[in-house]
């Protein structure tokens, strides 16, 4: 019986071969199929001519921290506990970001097949996620290697089972707000299955393209044409590769004005119950709102007690551009939420509009495009595509079902 390991409930496959699952941050589907059709990913044509083209459901909400996360532990929110990329922590009264660890409620895939005797690296964009998709690796045991870009230049030995990282990527540190960023992810991937060839390997890049400019665009095509020659390099060294993506994106502006679609929640129901007596918030926020200004199409809000929660749900139904609005029970069973991370209602917006919380909290002097933005379920449909032949994939495909696809499924 070959060798199998088992992570929150579901069962993984030993790797065929070094195995690599990439998510392609914000690749909503149409940004590779353009950039095959410009005659500029050659390889990614292959992958879905010879391989696997699939799509897949995101969680909602579709923003990176959950989706990544549900990735890495092949589970909903509900179970790994990470909901968004901020919360309002009801314990302390205070709004936190979800990056550290400790707000982690399940082991990941990587961490589980490190402890079975996988050797496993993971490469991540933005060091915000890197304490997250690495938690329980033991680098001293010379079979793990983490870090993220960002802090390339800070990694070491004890921290990351590697340290020299750039001298050994052959790249500078790239600025947060560039493809750069993710470039290096992918470079440091082919390094890393060259020399340390790991079994199992997560490399998960940043949104900063997608946000910028839509499928078809010279800068998307020249973004996907790049990561196109990596993974040709990466397929060439002998690995399975299997890329989703944690979240879709889509234009929130008005088509003439090109200003943001907002609809400010916070100052509504500070109309509503007075100011500051509801506190809405938007898991989106993270330390990286340039662009998109922390406007994204999932909030949550938690209400004074005694406040008539229905009466407040059937105002929110009414405002043109909400797609949803949702009782906090009705949001953890339609999208399988931790309640103790989320708000008393739940409110998601429509295809072209995003939800803040008053004009003035929101710093938008930093877009230099046009708002586009994620969170809804208007972004919740992705990719799946892979370089092997597939078989017994399971109907109903989410994101998060690309390590069981990488490992059960290649045929």
């Amino acid at each position: 019986m070959s060798k199998s390991v088992t992570c929150n409930g579901r069962t993984y496959a030993w790797p065929k071969a070094p195995t690599v699952v990439v998510c392609l941050d914000g690749s909503e589907p149409g940004y590779i199929e353009q950039t095959i059709e410009a005659g500029r990913a050659p390889f990614f044509a292959k992958m879905m001519k010879d391989g696997a083209n699939l799509l897949a459901d995101s969680v909602i909400p579709s923003f990176t921290n959950p989706n990544n996360l549900s990735i890495i532990t092949g589970r909903p929110p509900e179970v790994h506990g990470i909901a968004g990329n901020f919360f309002y922590d009801a314990a302390s009264k205070t709004e936190v970001m979800m990056n550290d660890p400790k707000f982690l409620r399940a082991p990941t895939i990587l961490r589980t097949f490190h402890e079975a005797g996988a050797k496993v690296g993971m490469v991540t964009a933005k060091d915000k996620l890197r304490l997250l998709l690495s938690n329980g690796l033991d680098y001293a045991s010379g079979r793990a290697i983490a870090f993220s870009s960002e802090r390339a230049d800070k990694a070491t030995k004890a921290d990351n089972g590697i340290d020299n990282v750039v001298s050994f990527v052959g790249k500078p540190v790239p600025d947060v707000y560039s493809a750069d960023l993710s470039e290096f992810v992918f470079a440091a991937g082919v390094k890393l299955m060259e020399s340390f060839r790991p079994d199992l390997m997560y490399l998960s890049t940043t949104d900063y393209i997608q946000h910028k400019v839509g499928p078809g665009t010279k800068i998307a095509n020249d973004f996907y044409a790049m990561i196109d020659g990596y993974l040709a390099a990466m397929d060439k060294l002998g690995a399975i590769i299997v890329a989703t993506a944690d979240h879709g994106m889509n234009d929130k502006h008005d088509p003439k004005t090109k200003a943001p679609n907002v609809i400010y929640l916070q100052t509504l129901f500070d109309e509503w119950l007075g100011k500051g007596a509801a506190r809405v918030i938007l898991p989106i926020t993270d330390p990286y709102v340039v662009h998109h200004g922390a406007l994204g199409s999932f909030a949550t809000v938690h209400i004074p007690a005694g406040a008539n929660a229905s009466d407040l749900l059937a105002r929110v139904k009414k405002i043109d551009g909400v797609h949803l609005a949702l009782t906090q029970a009705e949001a953890c069973k339609q999208f399988g939420l931790p309640a103790d991370r989320i708000g008393d209602l739940v409110v998601t917006s429509t295809r072209h509009i995003t939800l803040g919380t008053a004009p003035e909290k929101h710093d938008l002097s930093g877009l230099d495009e046009p708002l586009r933005s994620h969170g809804g379920l208007t972004e919740q449909r992705v990719p799946m595509i892979a370089n092997r032949k597939l078989k017994d994939v399971p109907a109903g495909l989410r994101n998060f079902d690309v390590f069981s696809v990488a490992l059960n499924c290649v045929a």
